[in-house]
C-alpha cells in the first residue's frame, strides 16, 4: 500500500511539472501578440475560481476564524495577483528560456526570508547554495541585456525574480494559515477573491481579444494555460507533499526547464546560448544545494 502511494505521488509530480514547463513557451507563445497579459491572468483566475467550487459538490464547506479571513485574502493578493500578474508581463517581455529558469530561484528566495524572519538559520551549504544560485541568476538578468540576446529583456527578467519573491513570501508568511485548513478551501478562497478584484480590471481586455484571428496552435495554447496548468495540477502537488520527502518534491522541480527549453527551442520560440547553460547549470547547483538542506517543505499554488 505504501509503495502504491508513493508511486501515485511521484506520477503526479512527474505529471504537475510537464504541466507547468508548458506554461513557459506557451505563454511567450501568446502574451503580448494575441490575448494581453491583463486579460490572461483575469480569465485563468476566473477559470481556477469556477474549478475550485467543484469540490463543494461532495465536501461541506469549511468555515474559516474571523481572523483568518483578512489573512486569506492578503494571500490571494500575494498568489493570485501580484504573482501572476508580475509572470505574465514578465514572459510577455522576455525569453521563455530565461523565464523558466529564473522561477527555479524561488527556494533561495524562502531561505532569505525565512532567515531575516528568525525562522532558520544558514548552514555552510545554504550559503554556498545561495550564493551560486543568485550569482546565475543575476548572470542571467544581465546577460539578457547583450545584443545576442535579443528575445531576453532585463525588465522581464526582473519581474519573473519579482513573482519568485511573492512565492516565496507567500511560504514563509502564510505556511501556518495554509496547514490550518484543506487545501481546496484555501484555494476556493484564493482564487475567488483573486478573480473577483480582477474582473472589474481585465473584463474589457477579455471581451476585445479576438479569438478569430488565431490560429489551430495558438487557440490551443491559449486553452491549454487558461484550463489546464492552474487548480488540478496544485491539488496533485499538495497530495504528493503528504506522501514524499521534500528533496524529492525538489528535484521533480528540474523538469521545468529542462522541458521548457526543449520546447522554446522546438517550436522556434528561442535559441538556447552556450552562455545561459553555464549561468543555468550554476543556478541548478545553488538550488539545489539549498533544496537538500531542507527538511521541510511548504505547498505553492501556480
Amino acid at each position: 500500500m505504501a509503495t502504491s502511494k508513493a508511486l501515485s505521488a511521484n506520477l503526479a509530480l512527474i505529471f504537475c511539472n510537464i504541466i507547468w514547463a508548458c506554461d513557459y513557451p506557451f505563454y511567450s507563445l501568446i502574451l503580448g501578440k494575441y490575448i494581453s497579459p491583463i486579460a490572461m491572468v483575469t480569465a485563468s483566475l476566473v477559470v481556477a475560481a469556477i474549478f475550485s467550487l467543484i469540490p463543494l459538490l461532495w465536501e461541506r464547506a469549511e468555515r474559516l476564524e474571523p481572523n483568518d479571513r483578512l489573512k486569506i485574502i492578503g494571500a490571494a493578493i500575494l498568489m493570485g495577483l501580484a504573482r501572476k500578474l508580475c509572470m505574465m508581463y514578465g514572459l510577455a517581455s522576455t525569453s521563455s528560456i530565461d523565464g523558466s529558469i529564473i522561477s527555479t530561484t524561488t527556494p533561495l528566495l524562502v531561505l532569505i526570508l525565512s532567515v531575516a524572519a528568525g525562522m532558520e538559520h544558514l548552514t555552510r551549504t545554504k550559503s554556498v547554495g545561495l550564493l551560486l544560485g543568485m550569482v546565475g541568476t543575476i548572470a542571467i538578468i544581465i546577460a539578457s541585456n547583450s545584443g545576442v540576446h535579443e528575445k531576453s529583456s532585463a525588465l522581464g527578467n526582473i519581474l519573473i525574480i519579482i513573482s519568485a519573491c511573492v512565492s516565496a513570501a507567500y511560504m514563509v508568511w502564510f505556511r501556518r494559515l495554509v496547514g490550518k485548513y484543506r487545501i481546496t478551501t484555501v484555494l476556493r478562497w484564493i482564487y475567488c477573491t483573486s478573480a473577483i478584484v480582477m474582473l472589474p480590471f481585465g473584463a474589457h481586455d477579455i471581451a476585445t481579444t479576438e479569438l478569430s484571428s488565431m490560429s489551430g496552435l495558438i487557440l490551443f495554447a491559449t486553452l491549454f494555460v487558461l484550463i489546464v496548468p492552474t487548480y488540478l495540477p496544485n491539488l496533485l502537488l499538495n497530495y504528493s507533499l503528504r506522501v514524499v520527502t521534500p528533496s524529492v518534491t525538489s528535484i521533480y522541480a528540474y523538469i521545468q526547464p529542462v522541458i521548457a527549453i526543449a520546447l522554446s527551442v522546438a517550436m522556434g520560440l528561442d535559441k538556447l546560448h552556450p552562455d545561459t547553460i553555464i549561468f543555468a547549470i550554476i543556478t541548478f547547483i545553488g538550488v539545489g544545494m539549498v533544496a537538500a538542506s531542507n527538511r521541510t517543505a511548504t505547498p505553492k499554488t501556480k
